[in-house]
């Protein structure tokens, strides 16, 4: 709660600026004169486009499977000394694909790429474990993940494209595989990502994301599917400076559910005279810029909390940001290729495991205990400094 607190602090003059730069965008430009809650979202999208100019389907011209794939594993390869092979095993479905993780000659895991959307599929996108490394009477089982998205299926013998957004949600999952792929602990309770604490585990996946915004590692996945140009650099910068867009409101909003989420599982009596609708209210008076109408009941489909298996863990999504920034920043002061870099994250972070504590891999890592002040940085929520 402190650390939640302390990040709402920090991030409140930047939610305030972009409620203000809001209502007076609505006002001029789509005559709101009172901005509500429910003219957020359509005011948002209108000054979204106007100050950035540029569209998803734009950008989407710019990665064809056939690229993004290569890329991706690309970038593996370089960072920590591996190979990724196409390979052949038994599949559920003719879309699906397999591939091997090769350490010079060793195999070291292998996995399932199931991208498409079908009618016969669930939702979303994920990572599964198919088998987890352990020792066994007959040696060391050879670790498989399965990694699946819904995107769009190619059309009329084209690769199929990926929207930005699809690119970092498949490199998040591919994180998630390399966790349960390049452990090399024996036991299985504590290989890959077993015994890892709920807001440590999306530690690889949401570093993976931050290459994604790397123009080093996107020219190189490039190609536009009608000219075979790669991405041009003046819409990369629109996609960079809109990345940020309304954080400051984001962050808060993460904030107030997770305080939320916390202090109902912490401090709430449900027998007291406090009704949960009050609690809601006294958290969004402590946090909130944006105050919803008298009649909103979010906490009840807060399906996270209550079927999600978030309860009292919902802040993870903003601890396991601050982790993953902070790791990535050793590699942005290094150069975010930099091969011992990699390679000391694949020792400290991915090899272990749930073998030891998470904040032990994290300073094992980065030499010391995280800080927020690159998840700021990478939130834009961080003023910029002039000269002395």
């Amino acid at each position: 709660m402190d650390f939640l607190r302390e990040l709402a602090r920090r991030a409140r003059p930047f939610a305030e600026r972009d409620m203000a730069e809001l209502r007076e965008f609505a006002r001029a430009r789509l005559g709101i004169a009172d901005v509500q809650a429910w003219d957020v979202s359509y005011a948002s999208e209108h000054l979204r486009q106007q100050r950035y100019a540029f569209s998803e389907q734009e950008v989407k011209q710019y990665f064809p499977e056939d690229k993004v794939l290569p890329g991706m594993f690309k970038l593996v390869e370089t960072l920590y000394g591996l190979r990724v092979n196409p390979s052949s095993a038994p599949v559920w479905h003719e879309d699906a694909r397999f591939f091997d993780i090769l350490d010079g000659e060793q195999l070291v895991g292998q996995f399932y790429l199931d991208l498409y959307a079908r009618n016969s599929k669930r939702g979303g996108a994920w990572m599964d474990d198919a088998i987890t490394r352990r020792r066994t009477r007959s040696g060391i089982q050879t670790p498989v993940a399965y990694l699946n998205c819904n995107f769009a299926s190619p059309v009329g013998g084209r690769p199929a494209l990926f929207t930005h957004d699809e690119v970092i949600t498949l490199f998040h999952e591919f994180g998630h595989g390399l966790h349960h792929l390049l452990t090399e602990v024996e036991d299985l309770a504590v290989s890959g990502i077993n015994g890892v604490e709920w807001d440590a585990v999306e530690l690889p996946s949401q570093f993976m994301e931050n290459f994604c915004w790397e123009w080093e590692v996107l020219q190189g996945m490039t190609r536009h599917a009608d000219t075979g140009e790669t991405l041009p650099c003046a819409l990369f910068d629109k996609m960079l400076a809109a990345k940020n867009f309304q954080s400051g409101l984001q962050i808060l909003r993460q904030i107030e559910f997770s305080l939320f989420d916390m202090r109902l599982h912490c401090d709430f009596d449900p027998n007291g005279s406090k009704s949960v609708q009050q609690l809601l209210d006294e958290v969004r008076g402590e946090v909130a810029v944006l105050i919803p109408p008298a009649f909103n009941r979010f906490q009840n489909s807060f399906s996270h909390i209550f079927a999600g298996g978030y309860a009292a863990g919902y802040y993870s999504y903003k601890w396991a940001e601050v982790l993953s920034a902070d790791a990535y920043s050793l590699f942005e002061e290094n150069g975010v290729l930099n091969l011992a870099a990699g390679l000391c994250f694949r020792d400290e972070i991915l090899a272990v495991g749930g073998s030891r504590d998470a904040m032990q891999s994290f300073v094992a890592f980065r030499g010391r205990e995280p800080t927020i002040d690159a998840l700021l940085r990478h939130s834009g929520l961080l003023e910029e400094s002039g000269a002395d």
